[in-house]
């Protein structure tokens, strides 16, 4: 019996099952619920073919779409102390950033890169949803600092695209301070007469909505994206009525002049390169002549 149990009936069931299907071969769209293929998915920009929705994307694509030629160097971001408040809800702090980091592959919820966008030098900082929510801690707020000294130092535009749920809880009031020093950063470049462009993406939402990503000179945003503070249902609750059914998206937000443009994700490189050449006005090819 145990030579046919661990012998013939595997044998049998090789030949006569089918190869199963790995988990990641489809996608299925959040928008429409259409099954699309995952390498057509990511080579479409994590787009919907079908409804045009426009899914989250991981910084390294984001770098890989936006840069020219798909070139680019990431910089160095500095260290932060892990788990300040030594925090515990139902799992520890520490063990979260461990499943987080070991599931994404990236130290923390953001990354920063120098590279030319259109011909044009300029560093990006990208937010990572799949890293806890994208959310605002100590390291989000050092790599946006970060990112805006390296623009400084090169005399480059500073292009910020936002994801996140808001600060992280897990830090607290160390999280909030991210705010103000965050806004300092930028303060620094406008002093400087150096441009500072967001790109607001799903979601934007919280302490990150309420800071750095609307104190942009322009401020862009990707069709149908969720932007607001408070979620919507907890608004209708708080003042007792019922909201706008588009409210807090992209298009509702421009509508009523908080976004200057809505851009596919597909011409969001040209847009940047030819409004980020408007905003320098030359400035660099004047100092390569010098």
């Amino acid at each position: 019996m145990s030579w046919l149990t661990n012998y013939v009936k595997p044998k049998l069931q090789k030949v006569l099952n089918p190869k199963e299907t790995p988990d990641n071969l489809w996608h299925k769209c959040k928008s429409c619920g259409q099954m699309i293929f995952q390498k057509e998915f990511v080579a479409n920009q994590y787009v919907c073919a079908h409804c045009d929705h426009h899914d989250r994307v991981p910084p390294k694509d984001r770098f890989d779409n936006l840069f020219d030629h798909g070139t680019y160097d990431l910089i160095d971001l500095p260290a932060v102390k892990q788990d300040p408040l030594k925090f515990r809800d139902t799992q520890r702090y520490t063990e979260r950033l461990k499943n987080a980091r070991k599931k994404t592959g990236d130290e923390d919820a953001i990354k920063v890169a120098v590279g030319k966008i259109g011909g044009e030098d300029v560093v990006v900082a990208v937010q990572n949803f799949f890293f806890m929510g994208g959310s605002m801690g100590m390291a989000v707020g050092e790599g946006i600092i970060a990112g805006a000294r390296h623009a400084l130092k090169i005399g480059a535009p500073y292009v910020m695209m936002t994801a996140s749920g808001g600060a992280r809880m897990q830090e607290g009031i160390l999280s909030l301070m991210q705010m103000p020093r965050t806004t300092v950063a930028i303060q620094m470049l406008r002093d400087a007469g150096l441009p500072y462009i967001v790109v607001l993406t799903d979601p934007t939402t919280g302490g990150v909505s309420a800071s750095y990503a609307m104190l942009g000179d322009v401020h862009i945003a990707e069709p149908g994206c969720m932007i607001g503070f408070a979620g919507k249902r907890v608004i209708e609750q708080t003042i007792r009525e019922k909201l706008p059914e588009k409210f807090q998206t992209a298009e509702y937000l421009q509508e009523h002049g908080m976004v200057d443009a809505v851009v596919h994700r597909h011409e969001l490189g040209e847009k940047l390169g030819t409004m980020i050449r408007l905003l320098m006005g030359g400035r660099h090819k004047k100092k390569a002549a010098e």
